[in-house]
């Protein structure tokens, strides 16, 4: 068992070389915390912002956060976040306010400053069972019947999540594998390219409307929609309902030109937003550059 002092902290600067080699000591403890630290308090805030139909501001919640970890650092205090289950039984007492949230630390701080004797004769078993009860009412028990009803990419990302937290016992890297794995599903959901044709002109020209995101993982595949080796004069792509991310959008645009020149067969691209006409331009700069 621990030892509960009561005696308030001291303002100290910590004794450590503040050397580079210190910094990549402390660097992957520090970045850990403040994954975990950002992701659970945006998420209590989140709830909170539904219990209470109120609007917080994420980014100052955030900034409060790091100013006051850096500060208790000097006196000796150990980093910290915003607690779900302490805040939803805050909020469900009746607690609506900041002021709540400050009264729970005076509080506290009076009983271990006061009554530390007291407080130090509690029994573990009690405290863990009072955590075992906040945890069974905080949980959305919801969720696992969800978990069927769910599209299967986010119950795996929820799944992946709560087994890589068990296993290792490390909330950062839960959190790490399902950032990653919801990104990897998104990127597949979005690589989705729709092309349509229409012949017009007696059949001398065709018009390709293309629909979706164009970008690395996407444009792999769009040539093949294309037919090369139509007798036509002239061919036409509609870009409107389409949206050009990165160079190898451009790049894949580029080489269908190129297929479709060979044929002698015209092509003009319409439809394309101001956005992707502005990287289309640069990157055909850059590329005119590079062949100079």
């Amino acid at each position: 068992m621990g030892t509960i002092t009561q005696q308030l902290p001291v303002f100290l600067i910590p004794d450590i070389p503040l050397t580079l080699e210190t910094l990549m000591i402390i660097l992957p403890y520090s970045f850990s915390l403040a994954i975990v630290g950002l992701v659970e308090s945006l998420l209590t805030t989140n709830i909170v912002d539904d219990m209470t139909d109120t609007e917080s501001n994420k980014n100052k919640e955030s900034r409060g956060q790091g100013i006051a970890n850096i500060v208790t650092g000097f006196f000796g205090g150990m980093a910290g976040c915003a607690m779900i289950g302490q805040s939803v039984i805050n909020v469900k007492s009746g607690g609506n306010s900041r002021l709540s949230s400050l009264v729970a630390g005076l509080v506290l701080m009076s009983m271990i400053i006061i009554l530390g004797k007291v407080v130090v004769q509690i029994p573990m078993a009690a405290l863990a069972g009072v955590m075992i009860m906040v945890s069974i009412s905080t949980f959305d028990w919801s969720s696992i019947k969800n978990l069927v009803k769910l599209p299967k990419t986010d119950s795996a990302v929820m799944l992946t999540t709560v087994i890589i937290v068990l296993a290792t016992h490390n909330l950062a890297l839960g959190v790490l594998a399902g950032v990653l794995l919801s990104a990897i599903f998104f990127a597949a959901k979005i690589s989705k390219v729709k092309v349509s044709e229409e012949l017009v002109l007696h059949g001398q020209k065709k018009i390709y409307r293309v629909e979706g995101q164009l970008f690395f993982a996407s444009v792999s595949d769009l040539p093949g929609k294309f037919n090369f080796g139509e007798p036509i004069t002239e061919v036409e792509i509609d870009l409107t309902k389409a949206h050009l991310w990165d160079d190898s959008a451009i790049g894949a645009l580029d080489k269908i030109e190129a297929k479709f020149a060979q044929n002698n067969i015209k092509l003009n691209y319409i439809g394309l937003n101001e956005e992707s006409k502005q990287l289309k331009s640069r990157i055909g700069s850059i590329s005119n550059a590079a062949g100079h």
